[in-house]
C-alpha cells in the first residue's frame, strides 16, 4: 500500500501526488477531483497504476492543447513532444486521435498553413519547403497539397528578392562570378531552373564597369602579392590564371596588367 503524503500544485493545471515511497504522480485537476485524491489517503498498487494511466492521458492531452495554442503542429511533432514529456506510448496515440476529433490536428491543413507562412516570410523555394515538411512527418500527398498554394508567380517574386539580396553580398566578386553564385544560391534555396531564369530575366542585372575594375584591382593585387616569390613570367601567368578562374573578362584582365606594367615602369 502507498499513502499520499502531500498534494502540491505543479505548473499549469497539474498537481503532484507525493507518495510514501517517494514516488510522485503528475495528474490533471480533473483526475484529482474524479479520483477524490486527498492527503493521507491509502492507495493500492492497482489504484496507483490507474492514477498513472489516467494522469498520463490527461496530462498529455493538456500539454498538447497548450503546445497547439502557439501554432499549428504536425502529428509527428505532437507525438515527439509527448514522448519528450514521457507520456505513455498508448496514450500518445489516443491523444492524437482525440486532437483529430477536435479538429485541432490535420496534416493537410498544417501543410497549407506552413507553405503559406514560409512563402510570405522566408527566402525558401518549394524544394526546400518540401524537405522541411518531410522532416515534420508529412506524407507526399499532404506535402503536395500544401505546395499547390506556392504558385509560379509567387515563387518568382520570392526568388527575385532573394537574388537581389545575394547579389549585394557578392558585390566583391566579378560580375560573372557573382551571377553564377546567385544562381547557385537560388538552387540551394529550393527553386528550380525555370523559376531562376524567369527571376533573373526580370531583374536584368547589369555590370557596373567601374565596380568591376575596382574589384579586379583588389583581386589582382591579392594574387600578385600571393605569388611574389615566383619569377616574373610565372607570377604573371599565375595571376592571370587566377583572374580567369574568378570569371573576369579577358579585356579587363589585360587592362589590369597594362596598369600593373605602368606601375612597374614608374
Amino acid at each position: 500500500m502507498e499513502t499520499i503524503t502531500k498534494i502540491t500544485k505543479d505548473k499549469g493545471q497539474f498537481y503532484l501526488i507525493w507518495l510514501s515511497s517517494g514516488e510522485k504522480l503528475r495528474v490533471s485537476e480533473d483526475t484529482l477531483v474524479r479520483q477524490r485524491l486527498l492527503k493521507g489517503q491509502e492507495l493500492s498498487e492497482e489504484m496507483v497504476e490507474k492514477i498513472k494511466k489516467a494522469g498520463s492521458y490527461d496530462v498529455g492531452l493538456q500539454l498538447s492543447l497548450n503546445y497547439l495554442s502557439y501554432q499549428l503542429r504536425s502529428k509527428k511533432e505532437i507525438l515527439d513532444y509527448l514522448k519528450d514529456k514521457e507520456i505513455l506510448p498508448e496514450d500518445r496515440k489516443k491523444i492524437v486521435i482525440r486532437l483529430e476529433e477536435m479538429n485541432l490536428l490535420d496534416d493537410k491543413i498544417f501543410s497549407e498553413s506552413y507553405v503559406r507562412t514560409l512563402m510570405r516570410t522566408s527566402d525558401k523555394g518549394p524544394k526546400m519547403i518540401e524537405q522541411q515538411l518531410k522532416r515534420k512527418g508529412l506524407n507526399d500527398e499532404d506535402i503536395q497539397h500544401g505546395l499547390t498554394f506556392y504558385t509560379m508567380d509567387e515563387q518568382v517574386e520570392v526568388a527575385k528578392a532573394t537574388a537581389e539580396k545575394a547579389m549585394r553580398r557578392y558585390r566583391t566578386k566579378s560580375f560573372k562570378d557573382a551571377l553564377q553564385k546567385v544562381q547557385m544560391h537560388l538552387m540551394q534555396k529550393g527553386f528550380n531552373r525555370e523559376v531562376i531564369d524567369l527571376a533573373l530575366e526580370e531583374l536584368s542585372f547589369e555590370k557596373d564597369e567601374d565596380q568591376e575594375l575596382d574589384v579586379i584591382r583588389k583581386e589582382g593585387d591579392k594574387l600578385w602579392e600571393k605569388h611574389r616569390k615566383l619569377d616574373a613570367y610565372k607570377r604573371l601567368m599565375k595571376v592571370k590564371q587566377g583572374l580567369f578562374q574568378k570569371r573576369f573578362d579577358s579585356d579587363l584582365i589585360q587592362q589590369y596588367f597594362d596598369e600593373k606594367e605602368l606601375e612597374n615602369e614608374e
